[in-house]
């Protein structure tokens, strides 16, 4: 019985130690370069979205939403991206005829 008891405790000790050397290791293989392209695409796309509200193309409203949606790490399909997309002051297709920069 003090046996089963020693061993089971020698079992837990090793995988206490393996999971601690796995936390404390650098990341390596896939999954490290994995979560840092997917980093740099969230920060692409929050720079993507400040132009687009810095160029008027966008509202308020949807800039939040969008930006709620990349913190929450929500993807939105490409058509819901450009669908709300309207031509800015002095755009081709603005109401006033003028053409644009």
């Amino acid at each position: 019985m003090i046996a089963v008891a020693v061993l089971l405790q020698l079992l837990i000790l090793a995988g206490a130690l393996y999971d601690t050397a796995r936390l404390l290791s650098p990341a390596t293989g896939h999954h490290a370069v994995r979560v840092r392209r997917h980093r740099a695409a969230l920060e692409a796309a929050e720079r993507r979205l400040v132009g687009q509200r810095l160029r008027g193309r966008i509202d308020a409203a949807a800039y939040r939403e969008r930006m709620r949606s990349l913190a929450e790490d929500r993807p939105r399909p490409a058509a819901a991206w450009h669908r709300s997309r309207e031509p800015g002051p002095g755009s081709a297709g603005d109401a006033t005829g003028t053409p644009g920069p």
